[in-house]
């Protein structure tokens, strides 16, 4: 198969029975904001790239559920996204997007695929009490109970998958117990994938990137009952009142780790750098033209920031155009950086 076959058929398994064509397949409930992204005094040093060398950068961004349901489902616990895109000083973009999950869950595009037709939603039923007692008494945790109206799901899917594909393990088992934040500003959203940056002296080096949140990461109660459409509304009023900061960190990676396996972690103790602030500020009016005829890439990049060899973030590239062609979106100033 193809990489442009191969990503067709992601984009199409990865749309839900109860999800819109007009929509994305996944991360299809979002909403943008605008503001601006100023590096950090030493950024430079560690990439040249234009939005780390100049004083402020004007930025648009699109947050979202991870979903690909038509329906909002704020309180659901669910990965959340974070797509950035960057206005840099020659009129041209650089985006980045990331997810709440710290890795991926396949390292490779057909293990991708395996995923996506494993985890398709299906019908989805709670265990009744002697039943979660009888899985407890063999070491197994019960399943959750189906929220308020939740008729399909991936969860039985994606587990199966875990449990064939120890890659696959670390991933499934923080999705599943990711929660649902009290903000789209109070998450920490990961870019997963490696890239390879460029400082001001030439050297290279292999980085991840992940968005901290300044207000600090806070979830909702996961014992009451979820409330299905509160997040869209909350970024308004709060970035009514005061501007929303996140700090933008770079991980660096050092010789034995995996830069092209993006389901595997990198140590928690790999050096890191604070490459700048993002402030956002505004939520666009028109969301239809600002956040979802968007179309956001995570290979629309500039000079000093280039892909890693990771298979998955290729493939990912390819399916991106695939599903901003098939909905209509507005073509994005695509380079391949």
């Amino acid at each position: 198969m193809s990489d442009q076959d191969l990503a067709e058929k992601l984009v199409s398994v990865l749309q839900r029975p109860d999800g819109n064509t007009n929509l994305r397949p996944v991360h299809s409930i979002g909403i943008s904001a605008t503001g601006f992204f100023e590096p950090s005094l030493i950024a430079r040093n560690f990439c040249n790239a234009d939005h780390f060398c100049n004083d402020r950068s004007e930025v648009i961004v699109r947050f979202s559920n991870g979903s690909g349901a038509a329906n909002v489902h704020d309180g659901w616990s669910d990965v959340r996204g974070l797509a950035v895109r960057f206005h840099l000083s020659d009129g041209t973009d650089t985006d980045l997007i990331a997810m709440t999950l710290p890795e991926f869950f396949a390292p490779t595009p057909e293990g991708f695929l395996e995923f996506a037709e494993m985890a398709a939603p299906k019908p989805y039923h709670g265990q009744t009490p002697w039943q979660k007692i009888a899985g407890l008494l063999q070491l197994i945790l019960p399943k959750r109970d189906p929220y308020p109206g939740e008729t399909i799901s991936p969860d039985d899917g994606a587990i199966e998958f875990a449990d064939q594909n120890a890659f696959a393990q670390l991933g499934v088992m923080q999705a599943a117990q990711i929660g649902a934040p009290v903000s789209y500003v109070r998450e920490a959203y990961h870019a997963v994938h490696t890239f390879v940056v460029t400082g001001e002296d030439g050297t290279k080096r292999w980085v991840r990137f992940y968005w901290q949140p300044i207000a600090g990461v806070l979830k909702t109660n996961p014992a009451a009952t979820p409330v299905d459409d509160y997040l869209r509304q909350e970024l308004k009023d709060r970035l009514s009142e005061e501007p929303a900061r996140f700090s933008l960190m770079m991980m660096i990676g050092e010789v034995g780790d995996d830069f092209n396996d993006s389901a595997r972690p990198w140590p928690p103790h790999r050096k890191r750098i604070m490459m700048g602030t993002l402030t956002l500020n505004t939520v666009p009016e028109d969301q239809v033209a600002q956040c979802e005829k968007l179309s956001f890439n995570p290979g629309l990049l500039t000079d000093g920031i280039a892909l890693s060899d990771d298979p998955v973030l290729q493939i990912r590239i390819k399916a991106y155009e695939v599903s901003s062609e098939w909905r209509g979106a507005t073509p994005c100033p695509f380079s391949k950086g």
